[in-house]
């Protein structure tokens, strides 16, 4: 029974990360075939072919994205962008949603973005306890001037799903970086910390003369 049990187990370890990767796929892929509802119904490829073409809905939005961003890449499309953006600016409650997820979406694609690249430790949800959490920006200078610190914003996920969770502006000298990177931290997060990341080397440089 004892080798049975540990058969069972060394199979579980193989077959449920393969299970649970195909099934997040197929949902992802489920999900962008949606966009071919946009099409005219005589162009969807069940009416065209006779049958369905899983991800296919992928393909035509990965292949709509790599145009627009090659159109917007070159300044007569970086002009269109900024008319575009002038008349949604002149909406009210439009122009609000745009600039900040915009904004959101700036700061987590482009290389300058500061948004979750550091991995912090807070504590939550009392003062005994720590958790992980994600460095999402600085504090505004108007919360450092009425606290009288230094106050940085970060996003502490819940577990196991760490697509939800909270928002924290907490002070700076009460955190604590890590050196693990932000996909350790999800991995650590993903499995309610049974997979513990292991430690990075901090490699330092000394100078002067032997």
């Amino acid at each position: 029974m004892a080798a049975l049990r540990r058969y069972f187990v060394a199979g579980l370890l193989v077959w449920v990360p393969i299970g649970v990767t195909i099934l997040i796929i197929k949902f992802l892929v489920d999900v962008m075939d949606q966009t071919l509802l946009l099409l005219p119904n005589a162009w969807h490829p069940q009416q065209v072919l006779g049958f369905r073409i899983p991800g296919l809905g992928l393909v035509l939005t990965l292949t709509v994205v790599i145009l627009t961003g090659m159109i917007v890449a070159n300044l007569f499309g970086q002009q269109l962008v900024r008319l575009w953006e002038q008349m949604l600016a002149r909406i009210p409650l439009v122009r609000s949603i745009y600039s900040g997820v915009k904004q959101i979406t700036e700061s987590l694609f482009t290389s300058g973005g500061k948004s979750f690249r550091k991995v912090l430790l807070v504590r939550y949800p009392h003062a005994s306890s720590w958790t992980l959490a994600f460095l999402t920006g600085d504090g505004s200078r108007e919360i450092r001037d009425k606290t009288g610190r230094e106050i940085v914003s970060v996003f502490v996920p819940t577990t196991p799903n760490p697509t939800s969770g909270f928002f924290l502006m907490v002070p700076r000298d009460e955190t604590v970086e890590l050196t693990m990177t932000v996909d350790d931290g999800l991995k650590m997060l993903l499995s309610v910390g049974v997979v513990v990341p292991e430690p990075k080397k901090v490699v330092t440089s000394v100078s002067g003369n032997a």
